[in-house]
């Protein structure tokens, strides 16, 4: 059995969860989510808790086991504490800055980069070096941070771009004089 996959979802009070076929619906004070989970998993609501069990033991139901688990358990939290992702920025001029709905990188390119944050992601840039993405939808909030990221990604030699706060970018040592 999976470990992850065998413990039961406890439902928060204020969390309104619904099945219809492999449809979830989870309702909660921050919001909603619907996904849709793989047909061939088992989930119900026993009382108030939410338990996943898979069919058999093959590979790809063992496999789907623990993932439809966690689908649901951050469907959950996400309607109930939400999720948010910090990135740092770090060179010379680099900053960050909110004009509308939009984030505008300046970043050493010679155009700012201009980004619209996913619908249900809400951006915050309290100072010009950080940049907070928060949202409901776990997998929402990291790809638009993962996407903010991409547009200068840390380099090793001076660390410079735009780095995730928990995130340490190992430095490397730059050149040596030849004789």
């Amino acid at each position: 059995m999976s470990r992850i996959g065998r413990t039961p979802i406890t439902i928060p009070a204020g969390v309104e969860v619904s099945l219809d076929g492999n449809t979830i619906r989870v309702k909660g004070p921050k919001g909603q989510l619907t996904r849709e989970l793989h047909p061939e998993m088992n989930v119900a609501i026993e009382g108030e808790q939410i338990v996943v069990t898979r069919p058999s033991e093959q590979k790809e139901h063992r496999s789907l086991h623990g993932l439809t688990r966690t689908l649901v358990s951050n469907m959950v939290e996400g309607v109930t504490k939400g999720f948010s992702k910090g990135l740092d920025l770090a060179g010379v001029g680099y900053r960050a800055a909110m004009q509308g709905n939009k984030l505008v990188l300046t970043v050493g390119y010679s155009q700012p980069v201009e980004m619209v944050p996913y619908e249900g992601l809400e951006v915050e840039v309290p100072s010009p070096n950080k940049i907070i993405v928060k949202g409901i939808d776990k997998e929402l909030v990291g790809a638009f941070a993962a996407n903010v990221r991409a547009v200068r990604p840390p380099e090793p030699y001076k660390g410079k771009g735009i780095k995730y706060e928990t995130e340490t970018v190992s430095r490397k040592a730059g050149k040596t004089g030849a004789k």
